[in-house]
């Protein structure tokens, strides 16, 4: 007999791997405060990736297109909102009829916004929209648009938690019906109070099958550095080369995550020379890996998501950014919660070989080491918190469910 849910969610994230699994992991929440949640994506997300929804419904119902296939950003855009607008009105009514009304329907995103109750920001802090102006134009609409009716929404769910940002959340819960519900990390690296939920359950890339973990294994607590730029982000050759001599420089074990597209642009003499220090994989079960005691510092582009995992696992990070939020990202991890460093780049936007190696040892052994991982271990106290019966994000999710859920 099918279970009798207090109420059904529907959940439309970007379909990107780091816009799906963060709203996934909410929604495996929301099940196990015993509401129902579907999770939609595009047809060719739902053939393109590993999906393990779990205790959250799948479904697949809205575009065929891919991004390559669209021909350029600003079309593959237009073609999801038109697309996806007219299936998710389909996808509730189909829904409907068949027993299970939609209370609501949640478009949780993870972007950080500047605000007044922010740190004064010089301009490499400021994200890249409105630091390099016309950059990503799509992009910046995509980011625009998701703020123009938010006075409007029941809810406003975002991807953080209120000690992290209690200003900023305070101030936007003045503004709109905000509430922090994150972290959105896999139950058992947190509060170990969702049964089963064990790791993330999208992957756009398969993780490699070399033996990473089985390697990590073997290394010594805190020795390892851990490099990656993420599922988008995209390195000049230069700047694979200088990093790849930074860290050969530091004399340090590592494991360097890079995208099979990107692996051309590895410098293959440094590489052959750095083997007995390190591997290199195409992708990995990143929450995993920053898990492992072996790991003692995160090469970041200081994505959210990233930048969360390091934070609820108390992984010590040296940013280095790309676009869009991630300069505003490691503003913070930098200089508001202390719990690692920015390099700098030079005049021509390229971080060198001799500011990776020193900051690396900065986080790893220097002054500042010491600090930094006491934060470090700080931060992923009150993650943990967040989320444990009683928690501040708890009690949201508690009132977000509540609010759906006829007495």
């Amino acid at each position: 007999m099918e279970r009798d849910y207090r109420a059904h969610v529907l959940i439309f994230p970007y379909p990107t791997q780091g816009h799906i699994n963060p709203t996934l992991q909410f929604a495996k929440r929301l099940v196990s405060k015993g509401l129902k949640a579907t999770l939609a994506t595009t047809i060719f997300i739902h053939k393109s990736t590993q999906i393990e929804p779990g205790c959250v419904n799948g479904r697949a119902r809205c575009d065929e297109l891919g991004f390559a296939e669209a021909g350029s950003t600003e079309a593959y855009l237009e073609r999801l909102e038109a697309v996806g607008s007219r299936t998710l009105a389909e996808l509730i009514d189909r829904l409907a009829q068949s027993g299970h009304p939609v209370n609501c329907l949640v478009p949780l995103d993870v972007t950080t916004v500047t605000l007044p109750v922010m740190p004064a920001l010089e301009i490499p802090d400021i994200p890249s929209f409105c630091s390099d102006i016309g950059s990503y134009p799509a992009y910046l609409q995509l980011v625009l648009d998701q703020f123009k009716n938010v006075e409007s929404a029941d809810w406003v769910p975002f991807n953080s938690f209120d000690k992290l940002e209690e200003q900023m959340v305070k101030w936007m819960e003045e503004r709109c019906k905000a509430i922090a519900i994150g972290p959105t990390l896999p139950s058992m690296f947190l509060d170990k109070r969702v049964e089963g939920d064990e790791n993330y359950s999208i992957n756009l890339y398969k993780p490699d099958k070399v033996g990473y973990m089985k390697w990590l294994d073997t290394k010594a607590v805190g020795s390892v550095v851990y490099i990656s730029f993420g599922s988008m982000a995209e390195l000049t050759e230069k700047q694979m080369e200088e990093l790849a001599l930074g860290i050969k420089g530091c004399n340090k074990y590592y494991l360097w995550v890079v995208r099979e597209t990107e692996k051309k642009k590895l410098p293959a003499k440094s590489i052959e020379d750095m083997e007995d220090k390190g591997i290199i994989v195409t992708w990995s079960k990143q929450i995993e890996v920053l898990a492992h005691e072996a790991v003692g510092c995160f090469v970041t582009h200081s994505g959210w998501n990233s930048t969360m995992e390091a934070l609820c696992l108390g992984v010590p990070m040296v940013c280095v950014p790309q676009w869009t939020d991630q300069p505003t990202n490691a503003k913070f991890v930098a200089d508001v919660w202390g719990v690692g460093v920015r390099a700098r780049v030079d005049d021509k936007g390229c971080v060198r070989r001799e500011e990776i190696g020193f900051c690396i040892r900065e986080v790893m052994e220097g002054e500042k080491s010491e600090e930094i991982k006491r934060n470090a271990k700080k931060w992923k106290a009150f993650a943990k918190e967040a989320l444990e019966e009683g928690g501040s994000s708890d009690k949201n999710i508690e009132k977000f469910v509540a609010s759906f859920v006829k007495p």
